[in-house]
């Protein structure tokens, strides 16, 4: 009997132990820890496409007429007192998207908050 159980243990720790590499790797893909360090984004061959002839150049139009708009709109922002939160919704942010992010992610790369 005591061989019978020396089998069973070794035979659950060894089945226990194999499973945690799988274990692990759905923790980090699903970042279930919420550290910002295990977000990792891939994106695939798809998107990347997409974001290169669709996204990228609507962004930059965006930028540059987000810059026009700014200009344009500067007098009422300093009247306002908001000439810093035009220029970020207009021009920097767009321009983030598009020249900061990495081809084919959601999210920009580069944080300054």
């Amino acid at each position: 009997m005591n061989l019978f159980r020396s089998t069973a243990v070794a035979l659950a720790l060894t089945t226990g132990l194999s499973a945690l590499p799988a274990q692990a790797q759905d923790y980090v893909q699903q970042n279930i820890s919420g550290d910002p360090a295990y977000e990792v984004e891939a994106p695939r061959a798809f998107s990347m496409i997409g974001d290169l002839l669709v996204a990228r150049p609507l962004l930059i139009g965006a930028t540059v007429i987000g810059a026009g708009l700014f200009v344009i709109s500067l007098p009422f922002s300093a009247a306002g007192g908001n000439i810093g939160e035009a220029g970020k919704s207009l021009v920097v942010e767009p321009g983030k998207a598009a020249f900061v992010r990495c081809l084919g992610c959601t999210t920009s790369g580069y944080r300054h908050d």
